[in-house]
């Protein structure tokens, strides 16, 4: 088995509301695809090494348009 990010892998989908303005925030997507401009081409076994977080968390960001306050939130993966 091997443990997968369920948003990553469209199995679920978060909605999450603005902690400053109470909007609805947009899923942006992971973390390691805004590290640099060739991040988002590398592949998903490099970039999950250097993100920070446990191997069983897949870190998203969460952008709210309204009032322009992103939120970075630690997704937990599942055995698929």
């Amino acid at each position: 088995m091997e443990s997968v990010c369920p948003i990553c892998n469209c199995l679920y989908s978060y909605n999450i509301k603005c902690p400053k303005c109470g909007g609805a925030m947009k899923d942006y997507g992971v973390i390691q695809d805004y590290f640099d401009d060739y991040s988002p081409y590398l592949d998903r076994s490099i970039t999950e090494e250097i993100d920070g977080v446990p191997k069983d968390e897949c870190m998203h960001i969460f952008y709210c348009e309204v009032c322009d306050w992103d939120h970075r939130v630690a997704i937990q993966r599942i055995l698929m």
